[in-house]
């Protein structure tokens, strides 16, 4: 498997996937129509395609299972936006999008993760709750992730975004960090993991 999992953008992803990717926005939703979060979410579509990639919008929310296996099948990479980590799985899962998703990523698909598409990838989403809250998905009470990498990964944890002050780190470490293998990455850092292991860059 191949992945990449950012807080935000990484100059890596030139060099991990080229053509194109399915775009995966449903992480947005909740927040899609907010003026305030709208140059968000197109500056991370233009920073796609500085990156040389051409990009195809997957909609999990409106995708058959069928429908996102075709769409899988025909890109180079897949990459899952930010946003509300919790509604994102419970998507994911309500829609059975979730195993076509696991299926091409451990087929070899390239997997670009950021924020909230970072979180989904590991083992569980429950220790990113003190940043996102499980309120936006009450019907999700299972909070497994995809499993696709071994570790929890805490995006945004520079403390440089003020919504995620760095006591929210602190309190995460505390509360969930002997239970589960967190890494803690900064906007600018991201995790590689493929074939040679585990690497933070």
């Amino acid at each position: 498997m191949r992945l990449l999992l950012t807080s935000f953008g990484h100059d890596h992803v030139r060099d991990f996937v080229q053509g194109t990717v399915a775009y995966i926005p449903d992480a947005t939703r909740l927040f899609a129509d907010s003026p305030e979060f709208a140059p968000f979410v197109e500056t991370e579509r233009n920073m796609l395609r500085e990156y040389g990639l051409n990009i195809r919008e997957l909609s999990i929310a409106t995708s058959t299972p069928e429908e996102v296996d075709r769409v899988l099948s025909a890109v180079d990479g897949v990459y899952v936006a930010g946003g509300e980590t919790f509604d994102l799985l419970w998507l994911l899962r309500s829609t059975g999008n979730d195993e076509v998703l696991i299926k091409h990523v451990r087929a070899g698909l390239p997997y670009i993760g950021t924020s909230a598409g970072t979180v989904i990838a590991g083992p569980s989403i429950e220790p990113v709750s003190l940043l996102d809250s499980p309120d936006v998905a009450p019907e999700l009470s299972d909070f497994s992730g995809l499993a696709l990498c071994d570790h929890v990964v805490i995006p945004h944890a520079g403390g440089t975004i003020p919504q995620f002050p760095i006591d929210v780190f602190a309190e995460t470490v505390r509360t969930y960090g002997a239970d589960f293998p967190l890494v803690l990455l900064k906007d600018g850092q991201a995790l590689l993991i493929d074939d040679h292991g585990t690497h933070l860059i």
